[in-house]
């Protein structure tokens, strides 16, 4: 395949959004093997199927590197109890929270949770997605965690999407475990994991270092784990207080840290050092009404790279739009269109360390989105608007 005739945004660096007029793309299987200018198209690529693509803009396909999209039930009474005053102990005593989704998911089939996943996969799908991250947690047993990610990894066969799946079993303590986080730790979470990666369904591993999940002790010994098998670790950090998260997980190299709205300078200087990746989830900001903005300027300042990503969970961030989410980490966090296109882009594979996309370049998977906007930074300005013209995955349109 030869497109022709587009306005690339490679997402490369130097210039703006990397751009390239009046630019071209040669795609053998599923690699692009060629990207550059039209006028300077090698003649070895000329005899490819071509298609003229209008002047149209083309950008790497999106990436939602953090989501919770296999889960069961959804806690829109909860929603609506807020609204009406109820408070979180309130909505807790009533058998709302978290507890709510482990119980509705504990209780559906694989079946089931494919079912409910898929429409949420299709939505990202319609807004030029090729691959996703979906973490377990939900489950808070053994049972219901492999449940999660076998689930997990049957949407990329009955769908045109990747998925990397990430073990969560750190994610909070069961009622059944109520005030014995530690037990929980040793004789539930870790089990799973090694059980999880026995069955070759993990990617990475991940927890939730909060006052209400885990504190950073229980989760390094998770991550001991994690390093002892081999796996890749990412973090739920400093989202509602700072508990040293971020320098924990930077200290065990870790791909990303996650939410980190009360990060300090020095856990951001910590990520830069070890090439982590902060993830901004402007979804649970927003729903969750949070006033403590994650440190923008300190981020920047060091360097450290900065995706964005749905968060999609039936509590804090029933969001399935990354175009959305752009506009929400521009309007919320004040990131720049470029920022906001890099982080659902570019900052997002390294989130995921997928080396193979999240860039137009020569060698990299054919991933691609084509809109039908003139500058990128539409796709950040618009709200509750989806200009993809059409998407390209692995090569084939």
């Amino acid at each position: 395949m030869l497109l022709t005739n587009a306005t690339l945004a490679t997402m490369t660096g130097g210039e703006a959004y990397g751009l390239i007029a009046e630019g071209a793309i040669a795609i053998e299987g599923e690699r692009i093997v060629w990207v550059g200018a039209q006028a300077d198209l090698p003649a070895n690529y000329a005899e490819l199927h071509s298609q003229d693509l209008g002047g149209r803009l083309v950008t790497p396909a999106l990436i939602d590197c953090h989501t919770h999209i296999v889960a069961g039930g959804n806690r829109a009474r909860e929603f609506e109890m807020r609204l009406h005053g109820a408070s979180y102990e309130e909505i807790a005593r009533a058998g709302g929270g978290i507890v709510s989704t482990v119980k509705a998911t504990r209780a559906a089939s694989e079946g089931e949770l494919l079912a409910d996943a898929l429409p949420k996969v299709d939505a990202l799908i319609a807004e030029g997605t090729t691959l996703i991250e979906v973490k377990s947690g939900y489950g808070l047993d053994l049972e219901t965690e492999l449940k999660m990610l076998r689930v997990a990894r049957r949407i990329e066969t009955v769908r045109p999407i990747r998925v990397v799946t990430t073990f969560l079993g750190a994610h909070a303590v069961p009622p059944e475990f109520a005030g014995q986080g530690d037990a929980y730790i040793d004789t539930v979470c870790i089990p799973a994991l090694r059980a999880a990666h026995e069955e070759g369904l993990v990617d990475a591993v991940d927890g939730f270092c909060e006052g209400i999940a885990f504190q950073p002790a229980q989760i390094a010994r998770v991550f001991e784990v994690a390093r002892e098998l081999g796996l890749p670790i990412k973090l739920h950090a400093e989202q509602l207080s700072n508990l040293g998260g971020a320098k924990l997980a930077a200290s065990y190299g870790a791909l990303s840290a996650d939410h980190i709205e009360y990060l300090d300078e020095d856990g951001v200087a910590a990520m830069a050092s070890a090439g982590t990746t902060a993830v901004i989830l402007p979804g649970a900001f927003y729903t969750l009404r949070e006033t403590q903005v994650p440190p923008i300027e300190a981020l920047r300042k060091h360097g450290v790279p900065m995706a964005l990503a749905t968060d999609a969970n039936p509590g804090s961030s029933p969001l399935t739009s990354l175009l959305l989410t752009m506009n929400m980490g521009c309007t919320l966090f004040r990131m720049t269109p470029e920022e906001a296109l890099a982080g659902v882009t570019r900052n997002a594979a390294l989130a995921l360390g997928a080396a193979d996309c999240g860039t137009i370049e020569e060698n990299k998977r054919a991933d691609l989105a084509v809109w039908d906007v003139s500058h990128p930074a539409e796709l950040a300005y618009r709200i509750g608007f989806n200009p993809l013209h059409h998407r390209i995955f692995g090569g084939r349109a």
